[in-house]
Formats: C-alpha cells, structure tokens, sequence
C-alpha cells in the first residue's frame, strides 16, 4: 500500500486512448488515459463507466447531445447508452477512468483504436 502519484504515471507514457491501469479494487480497475480528437461510437452492454476530468474538457458526444465535462468534473455513462468521447481544437485531455475489469475498450465496436490490454504502471 503506497500512494501514487498520478502525475508520475501520466509522465509513463505517452499513447493515447491506450489506457493504462494504476490500481485494481475488487472487480474494479483504475485506468489514466490520455485523449485527442475523437475516439469511437461504441457502447457496454453489461458495464457503467466514470471518466474523471485531471486536465483540459473532454466532450463527451451521445447521440442526442454532447455534454461538456470540464477540468476537476466527472461523468457516469451507464451501461448500454452509446458514447463517443472527443477532445476540441488538438487539446490532449487527461482522465482517470473506473470500470469493471471486464470492461471492453471500445464495447461492441471492433476498431483499430482497440485495445485488448491495459498496461500496469
């Protein structure tokens, strides 16, 4: 048991929407990533997912609207509700992610952005 620092596992790496897990509770994983431009429509049929806000204003699109989720704020995408998370204007937007460890990375959606593992840092 010992801190982490979240700005040392954010300097780790430098990929983005290729999430990386800093902790593990339970069924539960605690992912960083690191975001630009657009990602892929996709959805999660049987998982939530909470997208915390460390730096800049994620944009967060569903197919009737697109909530703004500001540095220091987070949003909850329930399971089965389609999403496509976005960054404006080639801003690099940082997150902290909690899901189930079950959880696929781009849901029902095969894509070239998917990623089967998340590294531990």
């Amino acid at each position: 048991m010992t801190a982490v620092n979240l700005q040392e596992k954010l300097a780790a790496f430098k990929d983005l929407w290729h999430p990386h897990q800093i902790a593990a509770i339970e069924d539960m994983q605690v992912l960083l990533a690191k975001i630009k431009g657009e990602f892929v429509w996709h959805k999660h049929e049987e998982e939530d997912e909470l997208f915390f806000v460390l730096n800049g204003t994620l944009q967060m699109q569903f197919r009737d609207r697109t909530e703004i989720v500001r540095e220091g704020e987070l949003i909850v995408v329930p399971k089965g509700v389609e999403h496509c998370p976005a960054t404006q204007d080639g801003e690099e937007v940082h997150l902290l992610l909690f899901e189930k460890k079950s959880t696929k990375h781009t849901g029902n959606v095969l894509h070239e952005k998917t990623k089967s593992h998340y590294p531990s840092i």
